[in-house]
C-alpha cells in the first residue's frame, strides 16, 4: 500500500496520540505522602494530576473512589473518618501503575506559618539536645514546605515529605509547632501533622491572597502590576539601580590587604568617607540591596584616667561579621548576626586625647550593619559612658549585589507558591507567629491580619476555623521613660483581632530577649498556643487567656481597673507586692509610670504627677521587660492602653 504526503501525516499524529494515551502518566500532589496525617471527622479532599484520559482509582481505607483528570487535575473526597494511629496505606492506580502511600494516621493537621519565630527549629532553643534525646513520639509528623515565591498561582508545591517525630528528625521541626503538638496530643491522644509553611521575615501582605489584598486602596495598583510582573527583569532593574547608586565598586576589599588592615591606621584620612548615622541597618540608610563590606570610623575623646586605666567597647548587634580595631590594634571580631559584641581595651593601646575606633562589617546577606540599639553603643570606663551613637564616617570595601526578588517586594508571592497549592488540605486550624515585619506599620496591622485571617478561612470553605497566633515578644531595650512604640502598636492590633470568632492569642510579653529577635524559649510558646487549642478547637474548660483589660473607673485621682480572663485570680510576682509597667497620662497627653497595687482581683494605680487620669497604658514599649502581673495560672496580663490618641505607625 502506498501512503501519500497527507496520510504520513495523519497516521503519524494518530501514532503520538496513541503513544500519549498508552503512556499516561498521574501522580498525588506533594502534599501527600508517606507518613502523613490526614484530618479525622471532616471530608477528605485528595488530589494530584495526570495526563488526559487517565482514569484514577484511590483505595483508602476500606473506600474506593473513582475519578478522572480535568484540565490535568483530579481530586476525590473521602467522607469523615474517625482518629486512628494504626497506620493505614493508600493505593492510587493509575492505567498503567499503582502508587502506594504508606503508614497513613488519621488525627487532627494544623498549619503552621509566619515568619522566623514559626519557622525556627528546634535545635536552636533552649534545651535543644536533651528535648531532641527525647523526642519518640511516633503520633507527631511534620512537613515543611520547600521556600519559593511565584507571581502567579502554583499549582503544587516542591517536592517534600512527612517525617515521624524521633530523636533524628525533630530538630529541624518548627519548635513552636513540636512543643504545641506535644501539649495538644497529651490532650487528645491522637495524631497531629504539623504542615509547616514558613518564611523568616515576611510581612502579612505576602500570605494574603491577591483577590483579597487587593481590596486594599493601597495595594491595588500592586496587585495589577503583580499580574505582568516578571521577576528577571525585575532582578535586573533591580541590578541597574544599585549600580548607579553606589558608583563604581571594588571586586576585592582593599581595605584589608594580606591581613594588613589599611583603613584601620590610626593616621587614615578618611575625610572623603561619606557619612551614616549608627545604629541602624544601611539598607535604611541608602545602601539598599547590599550585601557585602562596609568600613565604619569614628573618633572619641578619652581623659588620662581613662587611657590609663582602659575601657570596654560595647557595639551591640552587628549583621553579619565583623572585626573591630582600636588605634590601629584589632581587639576582637565575631561572627554571627545575634552576638552582642563587647571587647575589652587594654591601656597601651589607648592614648589621651582622640582615639579611633574602626568596624569592619561583613553582610553575607539580608540586612547589614550596627544594628543594635543605641542604647548598647557605647564605650565604658570606670562606671561613666560615652556613646557611640551618632555619625559614623563610612566606605564600602567590596559588594556582592543583592538582585533577587524577596517574597515581599510584592504582595501574595507566599500566598501563590507555599499556600495556595496545598488548600484544601483538610485541617483541624492554624497557628500563627509573625508581625515583626510589619510593626513599623502597626496601624495597618489592624486591618491586614484579620484580612488574612477572613482570607484562608474563604480559601478553604471550611468555616470558620481556630486561627491561634502569638503576640509579639519583648525585644530591643528597655525605655527609660514612658514613650511611643510601634512594637506596643503591633501587639494591640494582635490582641484587636480576636474579634474575629474562633482566635486565640499567646501572650509572650515575659520570655522575650532585649537583644535577640529571636527568643530561644519556645517551650512555653507552644504551651500557652496549645492552651488556646484545647479550649477554642478542642472545647475543654481551662483557663487559657492571658489577663485582659476589661474596664476601668476614676476614683479620687486613682484609677480602678478590671480584667477578665483572671483565672483563679491575679497574683503579683513581686514579694513586696508591686506592681510594674503601668502609665497614667492627664489632658495633656503626657504619660509618667505609676504605681500599681493588686486590691481583690482590681489594679490600683496612681502617680502624684497626674491628678485627673485621661488615659491608662500598661506594657506600652517595645521591650516592658519588668512586668509582673499575671493570672494564677501563670499567663501574664495582656499589655493594652485605653487611650485612642495616634500612634508613630498612624498615618498623619
Amino acid at each position: 500500500m502506498k501512503f501519500t504526503n497527507k496520510y504520513k501525516l495523519q497516521f503519524t499524529l494518530f501514532l503520538l496520540l496513541i503513544t500519549q494515551i498508552s503512556f499516561a502518566d498521574f501522580r498525588p500532589a506533594n502534599v501527600f505522602g508517606d507518613n502523613m496525617v490526614l484530618q479525622r471527622d471532616k471530608e477528605i479532599p485528595i488530589w494530584g494530576f495526570a495526563d488526559k484520559g487517565e482514569k484514577i482509582t484511590i483505595t483508602f481505607n476500606g473506600q474506593t473512589l473513582t475519578t478522572k483528570p480535568i484540565k490535568g487535575k483530579w481530586m476525590v473526597k473521602f467522607p469523615a473518618m474517625q482518629a486512628g494511629g494504626s497506620p493505614i496505606e493508600m493505593t492510587i492506580k493509575g492505567k498503567k501503575n499503582t502508587i502506594t502511600i504508606k503508614n497513613i494516621v488519621i488525627g487532627d493537621v494544623w498549619i503552621c506559618s509566619g515568619q522566623s519565630n514559626m519557622e525556627w527549629v528546634l535545635q536552636n532553643t533552649n534545651n535543644a539536645e536533651e528535648e531532641i534525646a527525647q523526642a519518640n513520639h511516633p503520633q507527631i509528623r511534620h512537613i515543611k514546605v520547600p521556600r519559593v515565591i511565584s507571581t502567579t498561582q502554583k499549582k503544587d508545591i516542591a517536592a517534600t515529605e512527612w517525617q515521624i517525630c524521633s530523636p533524628e528528625t525533630a530538630g529541624n521541626f518548627t519548635a513552636v509547632g513540636y512543643y504545641f503538638a506535644k501539649e495538644v496530643l497529651k490532650s487528645t491522644n491522637v495524631p497531629i501533622g504539623l504542615l509547616n509553611t514558613t518564611w523568616g521575615g515576611t510581612n502579612v501582605e505576602t500570605w494574603t491572597s491577591p483577590e483579597a489584598i487587593g481590596q486594599i486602596p493601597d495595594f491595588k495598583a500592586k496587585v495589577e502590576e503583580l499580574k505582568l510582573a516578571d521577576l528577571d527583569k525585575m532582578a535586573a532593574l533591580r541590578k541597574e539601580k544599585i549600580i548607579a547608586n553606589l558608583g563604581n565598586i571594588p571586586e576585592k576589599d582593599p581595605g584589608l590587604v594580606n591581613g594588613k588592615a589599611i583603613w584601620a591606621a590610626n593616621d587614615f584620612d578618611d575625610s572623603e568617607w561619606k557619612s551614616m548615622d549608627l545604629p541602624g541597618l544601611w539598607e535604611n540608610k541608602g545602601l539598599t540591596n547590599l550585601d557585602g563590606i562596609v568600613w565604619f570610623r569614628k573618633s572619641f575623646e578619652l581623659t588620662d584616667e581613662q587611657a590609663q586605666t582602659g575601657i570596654q567597647i560595647n557595639l551591640g548587634s552587628i549583621d553579619d561579621n565583623e572585626m573591630t580595631w582600636v588605634n590601629g590594634y584589632l581587639i576582637g571580631q565575631t561572627k554571627g548576626y545575634n552576638i552582642n559584641r563587647n571587647y575589652v581595651v587594654q591601656p597601651d593601646q589607648l592614648h589621651a586625647g582622640e582615639n579611633t575606633i574602626v568596624v569592619r562589617v561583613d553582610d553575607t546577606g539580608g540586612g547589614g550593619g550596627i544594628y543594635g540599639d543605641q542604647e548598647l553603643l557605647f564605650i565604658s570606663s570606670k562606671g561613666s559612658k560615652i556613646s557611640l551613637a551618632g555619625e559614623w564616617k563610612y566606605k564600602i570595601g567590596e559588594v556582592s549585589i543583592n538582585t533577587n526578588i524577596g517574597p515581599n517586594d510584592m504582595p501574595s508571592l507566599l500566598y501563590n507558591a507555599m499556600l495556595a497549592p496545598i488548600v484544601p488540605y483538610s485541617m483541624k486550624g492554624v497557628i500563627w507567629y509573625q508581625g515583626e515585619s510589619n510593626a513599623g506599620r502597626a496601624y495597618a496591622y489592624q486591618t491586614l491580619f484579620p484580612l488574612m485571617i477572613k482570607d484562608w478561612r474563604n480559601q478553604w470553605a471550611a468555616g470558620d476555623f481556630p486561627f491561634l497566633f502569638v503576640q509579639l515578644a519583648n525585644f530591643m531595650a528597655p525605655a527609660n521613660e514612658p514613650g511611643e512604640s510601634s512594637w506596643a502598636e503591633l501587639r494591640e492590633a494582635q490582641s484587636m483581632t480576636l474579634s474575629l470568632p474562633n482566635t486565640g492569642q499567646a501572650v509572650i510579653i515575659d520570655i522575650g530577649e532585649t537583644n535577640d529577635i529571636h527568643p530561644r524559649n519556645k517551650k512555653d510558646v507552644g504551651f500557652r498556643l496549645a492552651l488556646a487549642a484545647r479550649k477554642i478547637a478542642y472545647g475543654e474548660d481551662i483557663v487559657y487567656s492571658s489577663p485582659a483589660y476589661k474596664s476601668h473607673v476614676v476614683e479620687n485621682g486613682k484609677v480602678r481597673i478590671k480584667f477578665d480572663h483572671i483565672g483563679s485570680g491575679l497574683i503579683v510576682k513581686d514579694k513586696y507586692g508591686y506592681i510594674n509597667g503601668f502609665e497614667l497620662a492627664g489632658e495633656d497627653k503626657k504619660f509618667y509610670f505609676a504605681k500599681a497595687k493588686l486590691e481583690g482581683n482590681d489594679i490600683i494605680v496612681w502617680t502624684e504627677m497626674v491628678k485627673s487620669p485621661m488615659a491608662i497604658r500598661y506594657g506600652w514599649a517595645d521591650n516592658p521587660n519588668d512586668l509582673n502581673l499575671y493570672n494564677k495560672e501563670n499567663l501574664p496580663a495582656t499589655p493594652f492602653r485605653t487611650d485612642d490618641w495616634p500612634g508613630i505607625s498612624q498615618p498623619k
